[in-house]
């Protein structure tokens, strides 16, 4: 049973720890999954000319327009098949900010080459990226995303580096908590930081096959653009 992120990693995928190997063996192959509850101790963002650009993300549900401590999250891991065929697996946040909750959705997909995932982002799928996944030597995996494409009707354009960003993400598990612990950086090469999150969660498992997908949890547009 190979998951779309074993297929990327390879060997690499087996010096993971052996609680993120399950993690990211969510697929439609395992039948699993994976939901994790936790608190992320900050959100934090850079400058004040980001915030603009975090609520006008918001509103497709891409990034979190608000800064904040000890904040309750979800992310729900589940596969499903696309209206393109693909396996897909979702990455869906939702935080639980003071007065609204607010998520942070990707959907990703095995590249069309086997050697990378793509990660579509927000309600509409308008933003793209590709990520690449490495195991770090004491186990835990670093993603780091690659070129961003905005995608919008006839529109497929790369997004200038100037007002562009770099996603940077860790995730480990600590085994004295018994939780998952993640960090999430978003760079800009001119502008410095952008945006981020930290905190942990710990996993349950469930059989998709018997609990499917829940509505809402899909994209209201699915792009075939690879």
């Amino acid at each position: 049973m190979t998951s779309i992120f074993q297929t990327v990693m390879g060997p690499g995928f087996h010096r993971l720890h052996p609680a993120l190997q399950r993690r990211f063996s969510v697929g439609l192959a395992s039948g699993e999954a994976c939901t994790g509850r936790g608190v992320m101790d900050r959100i934090w963002h850079g400058p004040a000319f980001v915030k603009p650009f975090l609520a006008l993300g918001a509103t497709r549900n891409i990034l979190v327009p608000r800064a904040d401590r000890n904040v309750p999250f979800v992310i729900e891991n589940v596969p499903y098949t696309d209206t393109h065929g693909r396996e897909t697996v979702s990455f869906v946040r939702t935080f639980d900010l003071p007065g609204r909750s607010c998520r942070f959705d990707a959907q990703m997909v095995l590249g069309p080459h086997g050697d990378r995932i793509l990660d579509y982002l927000g309600t509409h799928q308008h933003l793209a990226t590709d990520l690449h996944l490495r195991a770090e030597p004491d186990g835990s995996l670093l993603i780091r995303s690659g070129t961003h494409r905005f995608r919008e009707g006839p529109v497929d354009v790369r997004v200038p580096e100037l007002v562009g960003a770099t996603a940077e993400v860790r995730e480990a598990y600590d085994e004295r908590t018994g939780r998952f612990r993640i960090r999430v950086r978003v760079v800009n090469r001119y502008f410095g930081p952008l945006f981020g999150y930290e905190g942990s969660f710990t996993a349950s498992y469930t059989d998709v096959r018997t609990c499917g997908v829940r509505p809402g949890l899909r994209p209201v547009r699915e792009e075939a653009r690879a």
